[in-house]
């Protein structure tokens, strides 16, 4: 028997395939990889982190003309204009919001008001079960594996057992997860769809510098490293000078500071740091990835890679 995918239903949205491509900042996924997973099938992401209203707003219009599919936007609750970016996404008609780095509770009502399904990224039961109570449509359970900032240091095969079984909203698996075999594993626990962030930036449409790739496709299982962010929560990133330098407590010195976060501990400036990775000066930014980054070996249309993760996933025995 052919492994079937289960229908994921968040709100009234329900996606051909239950994949949500992960909201990578910054300016990582913008509209065009997020339209062409929209249009593959699945749930496109645009990363409102780091960018002006306008900027978002031009974002989703764009996103809007290349798809007719499903788009949302990932945000930080860390970061400064947090309630105008989502509002401005709300205004937009965006389909849904996905928000982690921090739990807000206001953001329910404003979705509920807008008829604008909110997820919450969670890495526990407890936190899953107020985001539940809290009115949430569906929560992204994110293990360790998972690359950017981190929530928890506990493998998403630890805890997506004990979230699925504390709440009764769809669970979206996410972390480390490059493959159909992979889906097929979140799934038999329990998962109701998977996120997904690494793949896809090895895809044709994401607009990051072809250095920013290459570092991808480069990388080997020991040069993937958790390093501190100035967001306040480990992060997982791919080893290089800069990185290294972090490690080492001496990173380059910030200047220009925009006060874009809440808290900063003033480290280093991780928005710059991750501008300049995308930008492909790789060696004085942060280039974050998940931990099975090194077993991605191309770079392929969005179309592509569906079609790859769709057989991979249906080869699986049931």
């Amino acid at each position: 028997m052919k492994m079937k995918f289960p229908q994921l239903k968040i709100g009234n949205l329900i996606p051909r395939y239950p994949i949500i491509q992960g909201g990578m900042a910054i300016r990582v996924s913008t509209a065009p990889l997020a339209a062409a997973v929209a249009n593959a099938g699945g749930i496109g992401i645009i990363a409102a982190t780091g960018m002006s209203m306008k900027e978002l707003k031009d974002e989703i219009r764009q996103a809007r003309q290349l798809t007719k599919g499903i788009i949302g936007i990932n945000i930080m609750f860390a970061v400064r204009q947090f309630a105008n970016l989502v509002h401005e996404a709300i205004d937009d008609k965006i389909d849904l919001v996905i928000t982690g780095a921090g739990f807000s509770r206001d953001i329910f009502k404003w979705g509920s008001d807008a008829g604008v399904p909110i997820v919450s990224i969670v890495s526990s039961s407890k936190l899953a079960k107020i985001a539940e109570k809290s009115g949430a449509s569906a929560v992204v359970a994110e293990g360790s594996e998972a690359g950017g900032h981190l929530g928890t240091d506990r493998s998403i095969f630890e805890i997506l057992p004990e979230i699925v079984s504390s709440v009764k909203l769809p669970v979206i698996a996410a972390g480390g997860i490059v493959d159909g075999s992979g889906i097929a594993k979140v799934m038999r626990l329990g998962a109701s769809g998977v996120q997904m962030a690494t793949r896809f930036v090895l895809s044709m449409e994401c607009a990051v510098a072809d250095a920013f790739k290459q570092t991808y496709l480069k990388a080997q299982a020991d040069d993937i490293m958790l390093i501190s962010s100035p967001v306040g929560m480990p992060g997982r990133a791919i080893r290089n000078p800069f990185v290294s330098d972090v490690m080492k407590g001496c990173p380059a010195p910030i200047t220009g500071c925009e006060l874009c976060l809440k808290d900063c501990s003033r480290e280093y400036c991780i928005i710059q740091a991750l501008e300049n990775a995308r930008l492909g000066k790789i060696d004085n930014g942060v280039v974050f990835a998940g931990k099975n980054v090194g077993q991605l070996k191309d770079i392929l249309p969005v179309q592509k890679i569906f079609d790859n993760l769709v057989t991979e996933f249906e080869a699986e025995p049931d």
